[in-house]
C-alpha cells in the first residue's frame, strides 16, 4: 500500500470513529450536553484533527442524519423491489430491513428521531426528511394500491411513516422485545390498508396471483429503487 493509500485509509477510519462516538455522545446527551471536545477525546483525537474532518459540531450533527437517512432508506429496497419470494415473504424481508438498520444503529436512530438540538437548521432538516419521507410513501400508494382516494394519500402516507417512527422510538425504550414483533406489527397494519381497498383485482399493478396487489415499503424507499429523501 502506497503512503498516499495508507494515509486516505488513516483519514477514514478517524472520520468513521468521530461519527460513531458523536452519534452515541448526542443520543445519551443530546446536542446541546455534548462539546467537540468530548467527542475528540473519546475518539482519541486532538480537536484540532477533528476539525480536519467536521467545520463544527453542527456540521457533524447534519452529516450523521444524512448518511443515516440514505441507508436506512436504501436498507428494504432492495427486498421491496428486488427480493425473490411471495408478496408476504417479500414484505417481511422488506420490514426487516428497516428494522434489522435501527437495531444495529440504536445511538443514531435515537438522535434521528428525536431532535435534541434546538438549532433551527437541524429542526429544518428533520421536517424536510418527514415531508420527503410521506411523499415517497404516496407515491407507492399510488403505484401499488390504486383505487385509494386522492384526499386520503396524504394521511395515509403520514400514517406510514408516523408508525414506522413511533414503533422505532417504542422498540429502543424496550430492547427486549424481538424485532420479528416490530416486522409482524407492521405487516399487519399494511394488509390492513390494502384490505380496505375495494375493487382491486389481478390485473392492478404487481398484482400477485391472489389478486392483492404489492403493499407499500417503509419511509424512504421509492417505486423507481432509489433511496427517498434524496434529490
Amino acid at each position: 500500500m502506497s503512503e498516499i493509500d495508507r494515509s486516505r485509509a488513516a483519514r477514514a477510519e478517524a472520520r468513521t470513529r468521530i461519527e460513531e462516538v458523536a452519534a452515541r455522545l448526542f443520543a445519551e446527551r443530546g446536542f446541546a450536553g455534548t462539546t467537540i471536545g468530548e467527542i475528540a477525546a473519546e475518539a482519541g483525537l486532538s480537536k484540532p484533527m477533528l476539525y480536519r474532518h467536521f467545520d463544527s459540531k453542527q456540521e457533524l450533527h447534519l452529516a450523521l442524519l444524512e448518511r443515516h437517512r440514505d441507508e436506512l432508506a436504501a436498507a428494504p429496497v432492495r427486498e421491496l423491489l428486488h427480493g425473490e419470494g411471495d408478496l408476504d415473504t417479500r414484505m417481511t424481508a422488506m420490514y426487516d430491513a428497516w428494522f434489522g438498520y435501527v437495531e444495529s444503529h440504536p445511538y443514531t436512530w435515537r438522535m434521528m428521531f428525536r431532535d435534541t438540538t434546538g438549532d433551527a437548521q437541524v429542526q429544518a432538516f428533520h421536517r424536510e426528511l418527514q415531508r420527503r419521507q410521506r411523499e415517497t410513501d404516496m407515491a407507492l400508494l399510488r403505484e401499488f394500491v390504486p383505487g385509494l382516494p386522492e384526499a386520503e394519500l396524504e394521511p395515509l402516507g403520514e400514517a406510514i411513516r408516523s408508525a414506522l417512527y413511533g414503533l422505532a422510538l417504542w422498540w429502543l425504550d424496550r430492547p427486549d422485545q424481538p424485532r420479528e414483533l416490530l416486522v409482524a406489527t407492521m405487516t399487519r397494519i399494511t394488509r390492513g390498508l390494502i384490505s380496505t381497498v375495494k375493487g382491486l383485482n389481478a390485473e392492478g399493478p404487481n398484482a400477485t396471483s391472489t389478486g392483492t396487489p404489492d403493499a407499500p415499503g417503509p419511509s424512504g424507499a421509492s417505486p423507481s429503487g432509489a433511496a427517498g429523501g434524496t434529490d
